[in-house]
């Protein structure tokens, strides 16, 4: 069979058969056209198992079409058949060794498998019979790029030139060769010497980027406009002179040629958004402020441009919160959400813009209703969580951990954060009862979870019950965390506890090294610990520090 059927084409398929299939010939129509066109049809909208279940009776009935053995390869390579698909495809190759993509198919499953060898021979044979096609060429440059085998990758590319002649695809990939061999100037001097005979805005690009790079700012802007000059829409280009003036400090052209990005509905919103988002990450946040209503021009210009972008929303999202703008923020990624519905990250990005809000009624509400439709994401019901601890909702913060539970029976980092966190409502509760045993639910399958071990043993040694049991885990704390200012509290508090204040002392003296100070609590321990000691004079000042603190939630 000398054609092959694809998406366009099923519509036309059945003359196709008809008039190169001679399997379909000899059966006349008893085995119908139609149900290769529907075995085709099932495939491209991802129905496989019916394709496969459907394909597998055309390859019985006609066991001479090798369209259908092709089609049921494709199949089984998207249902990680491996075995099977290769055998199916060598089936279709033997029946039609001619055929460009049986081959191609089978060559690309062998590199699917780890069998690059096997690939590289049968593009290397394919070149012989197909000449033409490019794309083996490619293809096979960029499998001796993966194996870093950069000598015969620049020989492939080589021969694609003698052939065909040069152009962007091969002057950038021998660029990226030479750089990997760390031949630089050797690579820029090919773009240069390209760039004399050919107009490319995508290399004119790059070695303005080099003259940037080289602290060429004239050379720079005078390659990104030759760039400009060929396609005025080059993305590329425009970002690099814009970052030209924002490095040389020319920030009246630097924010004109934002602007300019921004405002062309050519240049993708994705390319903007990226753009926009690194520099609000890396600048100064005194350049974010300087600039501010600049920077609120170019926000505002690319929301008017793309205004159902959810890239673009995101971006003005964050600008907005970044710049202490959070009800403008919080409106930016509602209105991603809605234009997400069934995108959880955009749910879950205005979530955390309310929690960040205070809006804690509202951030229980949305977070429900994410839970209820994307319920194979516990997160949504940690997010709840957060918010009802602030609302003092403890019973509704356990109920939820069963919640996650129940939704996510073998998932780890969910049992150990529901159980941990149970434990702790409990305690909130009063009911130190049920606390306890929620912590030796978690810690019989994780006996070394550290932030349990830490608050099971603070809340023993609040109740002054089972200290030494407190205190062999507390111990565990210390020696998986020693720096760990809290894990050093409970575990010098419960020294103390136990008449050991000469003991607990080291300890205290440590957490002060590593931010104890910065704790109310901490301090105030301390201080009684040097007051046992009789060292009154110092418990003082650290009394003192602890008042300064004010009061703090133990």
């Amino acid at each position: 069979m000398k054609k092959i059927l694809t998406a366009a084409a099923v519509a036309v398929i059945s003359l196709i058969l008809q008039a190169t299939c001679p399997a379909f010939a000899q059966n006349g129509r008893n085995f119908s056209d139609n149900q290769l066109v529907d075995a085709v049809s099932l495939y491209n909208e991802g129905h496989l198992q019916e394709a496969e279940t459907l394909l597998s009776s055309i390859c019985a009935a006609s066991p001479e079409n090798d369209a259908a053995w092709y089609y049921r390869g494709l199949t089984r390579i998207k249902l990680q058949n491996a075995a099977g698909a290769e055998s199916d495809l060598k089936k279709a190759v033997s029946l039609d060794k001619g055929n460009f993509w049986y081959r191609y198919m089978l060559a690309g499953l062998y590199g699917m498998t780890g069998r690059t060898e096997l690939t590289i021979d049968m593009y290397k044979e394919l070149m012989k019979d197909f000449p033409k096609k490019t794309d083996l060429y490619y293809s096979l440059a960029q499998i001796y790029i993966g194996q870093n085998d950069l000598t015969e990758a620049l020989k492939t590319i080589e021969n694609i030139e003698t052939q065909f002649g040069s152009n962007d695809g091969t002057v950038m990939t021998r660029f990226n060769i030479l750089r990997r061999q760390d031949k630089g100037e050797e690579a820029f001097r090919v773009l240069d010497e390209y760039s004399k005979e050919y107009s490319s805005p995508q290399v004119l690009t790059v070695l303005g980027d080099y003259a940037m790079g080289m602290y060429d700012d004239s050379t720079a802007l005078a390659r990104y406009d030759a760039a400009l000059d060929i396609d005025r829409d080059y993305a590329p280009a425009i970002l690099g002179k814009a970052e030209t003036y924002r490095m040389t400090r020319k920030y009246n052209d630097y924010f004109a040629t934002l602007d300019v990005l921004t405002a062309n509905p050519q240049v993708p919103a994705a390319a903007k958004a990226d753009y926009l988002q690194a520099v609000f990450r890396q600048a100064d946040r005194q350049f974010i402020n300087t600039f501010k209503p600049q920077f609120d021009t170019t926000v505002s210009i690319a929301e008017r441009v793309h205004p159902n972008d959810t890239s673009i929303l995101e971006t003005a999202g964050l600008y907005y919160f970044s710049t202490g703008r959070r009800e403008k923020a919080a409106d930016a990624f509602r209105t991603m959400k809605e234009l997400s519905p069934e995108n959880p990250v955009a749910a879950a990005e205005y979530i955390r813009i309310l929690l960040f809000n205070g809006e804690w009624e509202n951030a229980v509400t949305e977070s429900e209703e994410a839970f209820r439709k994307f319920d194979n994401e516990p997160g949504f019901l940690d997010f709840a969580n957060t918010a009802e601890y602030q609302l003092r909702n403890y019973d509704k913060i356990i109920d939820n951990c069963s919640r996650m539970l129940l939704a996510s029976p073998g998932d780890s980092a969910v049992f150990v954060s529901s159980w941990s966190t149970i434990g702790d409502m409990k305690h909130k509760l009063g009911d130190d009862k049920s606390a306890f045993k929620a912590y030796d639910t978690l810690l019989k399958r994780y006996p070394d979870y550290s932030p349990a071990l830490n608050n099971y043993a603070w809340f023993l040694a609040e109740s002054g019950k089972k200290l030494n049991k407190a205190l062999a885990m507390s111990r565990k704390t210390i020696d998986a965390e020693p720096d760990n200012v809290t894990y050093l509290d409970t575990y010098g508090w419960i020294l103390y506890l136990l008449g050991r204040p000469a003991d607990a002392k080291p300890y205290f003296k440590h957490a002060m090294m590593y931010g104890g100070k910065e704790s109310a609590t901490i301090l105030r321990h301390y201080a009684t610990v040097l007051e046992a000691l009789g060292e009154n004079d110092l418990a003082a000042v650290y009394r003192k520090q602890a008042e300064a603190k004010g009061e703090e939630e133990e």
